[in-house]
């Protein structure tokens, strides 16, 4: 039996701010890099054993990936397919503003000028289609969006259990197949 682990990017500003960081490219805070070196040791003292670390292409998860990493000694590298999804006119508002809670029942709407959710879990599931596929064992360094699409690849969800999944910063999370 195989597994993947997920693990979402260190704290943000935006995060702290509590505005939708989606695909704008955000850098950690302090906090958020040392969250990372914390999670690269948590994998170690884990004995969490992975033969690669793939990563979204934005600031905050590739640098956490890395720390991860320089830490664990697992190979990283870019993996554009877990990039967080264009929340469109919504970036940088408010993550509980009512009008975004509401959009993201929309599975099939693009945000004005995003990507719907349906176009993300297309990417998503092809990346784990291949995964489970291989005879390898990743970590998967990416965003809060992300996560939902990868929970519900791995059990049933309703939409509003998909709405309101998330995951704390640096949260080591394993899927098992």
């Amino acid at each position: 039996m195989g597994c993947v682990y997920f693990v979402r990017h260190g704290q943000t500003i935006w995060n702290v701010e509590n505005k939708i960081c989606g695909a704008t490219d955000i850098a950690l805070t302090e906090l958020g890099h040392e969250q990372a070196v914390a999670t690269g040791k948590k994998i170690v003292e884990q004995g969490i054993k992975a033969d690669e670390i793939l990563y979204s292409p934005l600031i905050r998860a590739r640098d956490t990936a890395i720390h991860i990493s320089e830490v664990t000694g697992i190979p990283a590298r870019e993996e554009m397919r877990l990039k967080e999804q264009n929340f469109g006119r919504f970036e940088s508002t408010p993550r509980d503003g009512e009008e975004f809670k509401e959009a993201k029942g929309q599975f099939v709407t693009r945000y004005d000028g995003g990507e719907s959710m349906l176009h993300l879990a297309q990417r998503i599931y092809n990346l784990l289609d291949e995964i489970v596929a291989s005879d390898k064992t990743y970590i998967l360094v990416a965003h809060n969006g992300i996560s939902r699409v990868v929970q519900s690849y791995f059990y049933e969800m309703t939409n509003e259990e998909y709405s309101a999944f998330g995951v704390e910063n640096c949260a080591v999370i394993k899927y098992d197949f």
